[in-house]
């Protein structure tokens, strides 16, 4: 008995307000439906598997980074404006020369 395709008629159904994008845990259930599906005698070949792992790996690492970036530039863009407020409710003092 061969199995050449799993077909799952049920719609996916996200919640409101969630991503549609997939995540680590959808990957890592993937992966286990495949492996356990798979025709034991004509496996699935390990180069790919390890290919698609390695950038499952790659792209988490980029939206990691992304997320701390994003993060780090709204820092700095409220540290700056408290400064520009800071500044403007400064009153300036005109400097004098004394001779």
């Amino acid at each position: 008995m061969s199995v050449n395709s799993i077909t799952n008629n049920n719609p996916v159904i996200y919640p409101k307000g969630t991503s549609q994008q997939m995540d680590q845990s959808d990957f890592l259930r993937l992966m286990t439906a495949q492996l356990s599906q798979q025709d034991p005698f004509n496996p699935v070949d390990n180069q790919q598997m390890v290919a698609q792992m390695a950038q499952f790996s790659s792209l988490a690492g980029i939206s990691e980074t992304n997320t701390v970036l994003s993060q780090i530039s709204e820092q700095l863009a409220a540290q700056t404006q408290l400064l520009q407020d800071i500044k403007a409710a400064t009153p300036s003092t005109p400097t004098t020369q004394e001779g």
